[in-house]
């Protein structure tokens, strides 16, 4: 199982490997704030103190990838190395039995099943693991945390952190930044592995808490079947009048076919348009200025509604028929659709038997006037893990080596038995390609260990070795037009009581977009929303802005 991002439950869930932005509390709470009470106002770590908090950042050169990294892109790897290398050099537990609470999705684990044997004779020690269904993750987790008995380890999700949750990490969990800040994290060497900017958001209520899971930097696409393209002869578009044209040219309703399924994301990135909670704000002429108040919102809104009324749009994608959207692509009812980049690999993989022909590749990103693009830099990490504060402080040692153990990269002993098991029991491999057995698939492939911390974000698909310097080499020229949003790296927990305030736009944007409402809804939507908290919660980040500068 590569190492996959994790940027939110959606493509979480769809890449089968491994969150969305929180909203809770009632103060400012970030990568840093002191989130005691709901009512105080929380003192920030940031420059020089925030440095100090975070572990120094120390590159495995454990293997080679077969694409290298490009300003932060996601490194490929067509094959598995071989052979593998050894990057925890002695065991690292120490007999101790530790209690872990994980998501997962599917069938749980039996306990004492040969993956696990196998894992605790490795890290030398008992974990206990208590997965919870992930779909009902959030109660249980708030429930566990209310409580007094407090696992030794519990992964949140980012999605998760809402509510109170924030602040019962920093009252349940351990500091460890007496182990890992700055050089002391060369201990081990697995964590200090993993970039700054997934630490950045590892850090709660001015301690450094998370144990994280990396993403990509970019985690979403504009797909296009370039097996169908290339036998239309057609050209690429290269700006939104591309895109119209294109669409115009290629959409045959007789045929059932047309150009393009729901873009409303892709378009948001051609456009330049700030992300969502708390992304959503750029600077401008030294004010903070909300995504829906920038021309640009307006300008991206009226050009989904020319793909509307040029009837290019799909109509089941148009009626929000989101779930099928992978099957109108893969049947060539669309010719291009935007998804999560974690989807890609699976519709390759798919296909590869039903349809030989089949050639999914992404679109380089431009603006809107076929002009070189501008992307934001997506969240360092995603979901975390945490060590309960109760534990000595050889027990939390202890139990980071066995973290460091499960964080080992791409091409270790280490990774394949964290992610694949034991082989010739859990998996077999085959020209250097593994694959599981009955018994991997029911007791490795569930993900546990792997959600205390992992790797830097990998794209490694020894089976599909084509698939890997497509997406790896598509990453490669994204990253270099990257810049960080305005509260990149910061842990923000908007107050509670804005939290239904952009709803409104969701519908909005969609009503638009779809010929029920005209752009003109935007400006009385905009004034409710300034009058509802808008232009409080603008005070609220500003204030944010002002004791603790720019993350970008």
């Amino acid at each position: 199982m590569p190492n996959s991002q994790a940027p939110s439950r959606r493509t979480f869930l769809a890449s089968t490997a491994v969150a969305a932005a929180a909203v809770a509390g009632g103060v400012p709470l970030l990568s840093a704030c002191s989130p005691s009470t709901s009512s105080t106002k929380g003192s920030v770590a940031t420059g020089s103190a925030l440095k100090k908090l975070l572990p120094t950042y120390v590159p495995s050169t454990l293997v080679t990838p077969d694409v290298a990294s490009v300003n932060g892109s996601s490194p490929g790897f067509t094959k598995l190395p071989s052979p593998l290398a050894q990057s925890v050099k002695t065991v690292p537990g120490k007999g101790s039995t530790f209690k872990a609470m994980t998501p997962i999705w599917g069938t749980v684990p039996k306990k004492g099943n040969a993956y696990y044997t196998a894992l605790n004779k490795a890290v030398g020690a008992t974990v206990d693991f208590d997965p919870q269904d992930g779909n009902t993750y959030q109660d249980k987790i708030g429930a566990v945390l209310a409580g007094s008995d407090i696992p030794d380890i519990v992964c949140i999700p980012g999605w998760n952190l809402t509510g109170q949750i924030p602040n019962a990490v920093v009252a349940k969990f351990a500091d460890l930044g007496p182990y890992l800040s700055g050089d002391k994290v060369k201990d081990y060497p697995n964590l200090a592995n993993i970039p700054t900017a997934a630490w950045q958001l590892s850090v709660f209520g001015e301690k450094l808490r998370g144990l994280p899971m990396p993403n990509p930097a970019i985690a979403n696409a504009i797909f296009y079947r370039k097996d169908l393209i290339d036998g239309l002869g057609a050209t690429l578009p290269k700006s939104t009048d591309d895109l119209l044209a294109f669409g115009k040219e290629y959409t045959d309703a007789k045929k059932k076919v047309w150009a393009y399924d729901d873009l409303w994301t892709g378009i948001q990135f051609i456009y330049h348009l700030p992300l969502d909670a708390p992304h959503y704000w750029k600077l401008v002429n030294g004010k903070l200025v909300h995504k829906i108040e920038l021309p640009e919102y307006k300008e991206a809104l009226a050009f989904a509604r020319k793909l509307h009324d040029a009837g290019v749009v799909h109509p089941d994608a148009e009626a929000g028929k989101d779930a099928d959207a992978q099957l109108r692509f893969t049947s060539g009812q669309t010719l291009i659709y935007n998804d999560g980049t974690g989807a890609w690999y699976g519709l390759v993989s798919q296909q590869s038997t039903s349809n030989p022909k089949f050639d999914m590749q992404a679109l380089d990103y431009f603006a809107a006037d076929g002009g070189t693009a501008k992307l934001w830099q997506g969240d360092g990490a995603g979901i975390f893990s945490f060590i309960n504060k109760d534990l000595s402080p050889a027990r939390i040692k202890e139990l980071l080596g066995i973290v460091d153990f499960a964080a080992a990269p791409y091409g270790t002993k280490e990774y394949m038995l964290v992610n694949y098991g034991v082989e010739g029991v859990d998996y077999t491999l085959k020209n250097g390609v593994p694959t599981r057995t009955a018994q991997g698939t029911a007791e490795a492939l569930p993900a546990t260990y792997v959600f205390f911390a992992s790797p830097p974000s990998t794209i490694a698909y020894p089976d599909q070795p084509q698939f890997v310097k497509d997406y790896a080499g598509w990453m490669a020229r994204q990253t270099p037009h990257m810049e960080k949003p305005m509260f990149f790296g910061m842990q923000v927990q908007e107050p509670k009581r804005y939290a239904s305030l952009y709803t409104p736009f969701d519908d909005l944007q969609k009503d638009i977009r779809r010929g029920r409402k005209s752009i003109s809804a935007v400006d009385d939507a905009i004034s409710t929303w300034r009058k509802s908290g808008g232009d409080d919660l603008r005070k609220w980040y500003e204030q944010l802005l002002e004791k603790n500068g720019s993350g970008a």
